[in-house]
């Protein structure tokens, strides 16, 4: 077997229709980790196809519970074929968010995969069953044709990422032996551009948080207390208002980050964002001489998910005693997770907001993390990519977005690249979630192109120093 009969491989796993059948068959399994008491929906996913897929290539699999109660199981599998070779570590989620089942459009249904033109739709086709499907499809495109893959293989997939992956750090450190690797090589979020392969080694972090302003108990009728009661809402909007400035600018201190180096502007300097059919970027917006790129990738941003005063939907004429927003921070390296709410509340108090509130969530917070763009790992993936497609791919120091990267990073200590499978509108976490065939094939290629070169090359270099 040859590099190209594994791209061969491949590809004909795609063209001969099993690669959109078994994406039908994982999407199909309602597992909504937001929706309560789902738990058993969660176990089958991983108990049936998984363990189908992984059994057929000769993985040793283990599920277990999740420490945190009420939080998804977790799955192990191993292939190990010598103790001389390097161990990879291949990760995904099998959960999905909210299905939003009246929203999508008509003869669309979000567990049941439709073809329509390039598009594949169906909740999880994006995020994230069709990018570990790819993965362990170029896998056993290679074992289908040859005995080994000239590797160790170390699978791992958990059913809680939605939520925010509870349980998983403790699981990592639980089972630091079982998931020990020389790298980890998965796909989740989307490319930079649709048509140009993107490597990330990194994510931005996340930390969410409710202000609230709650002044008494019930609302007031407003022609009888206005003017006499102060407003929660105006309060809360004018405390929101200290926290950026009118095009988006950070004003807490701490909240600036001081990781845009000048090896990471030279990343991202030639890097464009969106397209055509993307809503353009308003590049009045956020910190005044960062390219957008650099906004995004390479900085802080804060955002107002929501916010709710009174009854939006049948508002009456009254003074409400309470307003809440419900806000994140999404932050890179260099910004200290620890110290972004004790630096709101002293901003807020400086303000003159200390009846502001800040409540944190129990779940949903990532650290950020992010690999040196010159690691021998990022080369050697982008080499592998450059040479099954002929294009140079995009290289992101981090993605914009948040996972739980640092579980495999700091815990286990391991470089990490991400090859994503999905481009930035798939309508992930929306209605009519959504693959493109045309990515999902050149994925399949990629990966089955860079499994065989990690397989029969030991060009890459493991220096710790430079993870």
């Amino acid at each position: 077997m040859t590099r190209h009969d594994a791209v061969v491989a491949a590809t004909n796993y795609f063209h001969a229709g099993h690669f959109q059948n078994d994406l039908a068959e994982l999407v199909s399994y309602k597992t909504e980790s937001q929706r309560q008491n789902n738990s058993v929906e969660l176990w089958r996913y991983l108990e049936e196809p998984m363990v189908k897929h992984l059994n057929r290539m000769g993985f040793k699999i283990h599920i277990y519970p999740n420490p945190i109660t009420d939080a998804g199981p977790l799955l192990i599998a191993e292939r190990h074929e010598s103790a001389d070779f390097i161990t990879i570590l291949i990760y995904g989620h099998g959960d999905v968010i909210h299905a939003q089942e009246n929203q999508w459009c008509e003869g669309l249904y979000p567990f049941r995969l439709v073809e329509k033109g390039n598009k594949l739709y169906g909740r999880g086709s994006a995020d994230n069953k069709g990018q570990h499907l790819i993965n362990l499809a170029a896998l056993e495109a290679i074992l289908n044709k040859q005995a080994v893959l000239g590797f160790n293989c170390k699978v791992f997939i958990e059913t809680s990422e939605e939520l925010g992956s509870p349980g998983l750090h403790q699981f990592c450190n639980q089972f630091q032996d079982a998931l020990k690797a020389d790298v980890l090589i998965a796909s989740d979020g989307p490319r930079l551009q649709a048509n140009t392969p993107t490597i990330y080694m990194g994510t931005r972090g996340g930390k969410s948080f409710d202000l609230v302003v709650k002044l008494r108990e019930g609302a007031h009728h407003s022609g009888n207390w206005g003017g006499l009661l102060a407003d929660p809402a105006i309060i809360l909007a004018h405390a929101l208002s200290t926290i950026t400035d009118a095009r988006g600018q950070l004003q807490i201190p701490a909240w600036r980050p001081n990781s845009l180096t000048d090896d990471i502007r030279s990343i991202l300097q030639n890097l464009s964002i969106g397209d055509r059919s993307e809503p353009a970027v308003d590049f009045e917006w956020g910190e005044h001489g960062l390219t957008p790129a650099e906004r995004v990738f390479g900085w802080n941003s804060f955002a107002v998910l929501a916010m709710i005063s009174g009854n939006p939907e049948t508002p009456v004429n009254a003074i409400a005693a309470e307003a809440r927003a419900i806000c994140q921070l999404r932050f890179v390296v260099g910004t200290d997770p620890a110290n972004i709410i004790p630096a709101l509340r002293k901003h807020l108090d400086q303000q003159g907001f200390t009846q502001v509130r800040i409540i944190e969530h129990e779940h949903g917070d990532f650290a950020a993390t992010r690999l040196k763009p010159e690691h021998p790992w990022v080369q050697f993936v982008a080499r592998s990519i450059a040479c099954t497609t002929g294009k140079q791919p995009d290289i992101l120091p981090n993605v914009a977005g948040s996972l739980p990267n640092d579980a495999f990073s700091e815990i286990l200590g391991i470089p990490t690249i991400w090859v994503p499978h999905s481009y930035r509108r798939c309508s992930q976490h929306a209605p009519n979630e959504h693959v493109l065939k045309s990515i999902c094939l050149e994925g399949l290629q990629i990966m089955a192109g860079l499994f065989w070169d990690i397989g029969t090359d030991n060009s890459y270099n493991h220096d710790e120093n430079q993870q």
